[in-house]
C-alpha cells in the first residue's frame, strides 16, 4: 500500500512540475517596464494620488448641524 501511495505522490509531483514548467515566463525588466506604463496610465485615476473630490467621498466626516 506504501508503494502505491508514493508512486501516485510521485505522478501528482511530475504532472505539477510539468505544469510550473508549461507556464511562459516574462523576463523581469519587462515586467517591470510594463507595470511602471501601467502605472503611469492610470495615475490619472488613483484616488491615492489626485485624491477625492469632496461631493463624492463616502468616508467623509459628516457634517454637524448647530443650531443657534
Amino acid at each position: 500500500m506504501t508503494s502505491n501511495s508514493n508512486l501516485s505522490s510521485m505522478r501528482r509531483t511530475v504532472e505539477q512540475l510539468r505544469l510550473e514548467a508549461s507556464v511562459e515566463r516574462v523576463k523581469v525588466s519587462q515586467a517591470a517596464a510594463d507595470l511602471q506604463q501601467y502605472c503611469l496610465q492610470n495615475a490619472s485615476k488613483d484616488a491615492l494620488l489626485v485624491g477625492l473630490p469632496a461631493g463624492s467621498n463616502p468616508f467623509r466626516e459628516p457634517r454637524s448641524c448647530a443650531v443657534l
